[in-house]
């Protein structure tokens, strides 16, 4: 299946049926009065998040998304039927923008979470709605409202607990690869990574998603590479696990590079914990792991794993310091919510 992460749609509500003009007309029953129905309200476009989808390809082909119509009011005081409602079915992690691309109309971070994204029309007022002790003939019927219509931006940042970052040919999605199920591509040239890749990692009981985003480069902030087009998606991760080539000329140097990125772009990602590892350290013999180690640690100002996906060094290591801050976070929502006090009984 085919990534995209972002998407333009057009949105429209359904319009409110118009009311109803109408008298009652009966042998016998002289002056009958009016018993025009109400116009029915029309349908919302409502956005859902759902589990299973990881992408917003989906509004590639499918951009128009409309809901039905209130249907009219009738004779007999029968008010039209509700338009039925749009549901447009988004991947968890879904922000939704107005067209500026600035202003925040939703952000869907849980399954199940429901947002109108286009409210429909109300239904107008039949004649017998306007009857009264001084107007016992009312020849008034109101048309029904138009539903909302909007332009709107789809923008997914995706649900993972830990996002790898590092530059290209870091060892990524060969760390993906080695430690989920996933098979993201993996080739030994720069940028093979051109989306990114989930992966479920398990240790011992615990799970946590991991996802693999292509290679930053310098200026990736402003648009250099691909890096700035999937910087959002780390926004949501409680934990970054940056991998260091250990083949390259200054390991310190290329340390840094990522870090300025992630400042320059904003957004917390800098204040987010981090997990350093120090990656192929297979091709180095003991000299140069020590050397290495030593540098990217005066760089980073903490520990530094040694890791080989290849040869599996080093790998659980790495994997239990990333999820150790995954499961503090996890302690505390759960404190939290917890300390939440009971809804009062009806």
């Amino acid at each position: 299946m085919r990534f995209l992460d972002e998407a333009k749609i057009h949105v429209r509500a359904g319009d409110g049926g118009a009311g109803c003009l109408s008298f009652h007309r009966a042998a016998h029953v002289p002056r009958g009065g009016p018993d025009g129905g109400d116009g029915g309200r029309g349908g919302d476009v409502v956005g859902v998040a759902v589990a299973g989808l990881n992408t917003l390809v989906d509004f590639r082909y499918q951009k128009h998304h409309r809901a039905k119509n209130g249907r009219h009011g009738e004779g007999g005081n029968r008010t039209g039927a509700t338009g039925a409602d749009c549901l447009v079915r988004l991947p968890a992690g879904t922000v939704v923008l107005a067209e500026d691309k600035e202003t925040l109309v939703a952000d869907l971070t849980a399954v199940g979470q429901r947002v109108v994204l286009a409210a429909g029309g109300r239904g107008g007022f039949g004649n017998a709605h306007y009857k009264s002790a001084t107007n016992r003939a009312p020849r008034r019927a109101d048309p029904g409202q138009p539903g909302a219509e909007w332009t709107l931006w789809l923008r997914l940042k995706l649900l993972a607990d830990a996002g790898i970052i590092g530059l290209p040919n870091a060892g990524k999605s060969t760390f993906l690869a080695a430690v989920s199920a996933a098979r993201p591509r993996v080739a030994d040239y720069p940028f093979t990574t051109i989306y990114p890749e989930l992966g479920v990692v398990r240790l011992g009981d615990t799970e946590f998603v991991l996802a693999d985003i292509p290679g930053l480069t310098a200026g990736a902030h402003a648009g250099a590479g691909l890096g700035v087009r999937f910087l959002g998606h780390i926004e949501r991760c409680r934990v970054l696990l940056h991998l260091v080539d250990g083949t390259a000329a200054d390991v310190a140097a290329q340390y840094r590079m990522v870090r300025e990125e992630l400042s320059a772009y904003g957004h917390g990602l800098a204040e987010k914990p981090e997990v350093v590892a120090l990656t192929k350290v297979d091709a180095l013999d003991e000299v140069e792991r020590r050397c290495l180690r030593r540098a990217l640690r005066h760089a980073c100002g903490g520990p530094v794993t040694l890791a080989s996906a290849h040869s599996g060094t080093g790998i659980r290591q790495a994997l239990r310091r990333v999820m150790a801050p995954i499961i503090a976070a996890r302690v505390e929502e759960a404190a939290s919510l917890s300390r939440q006090p009971e809804p009062a009984p009806a």
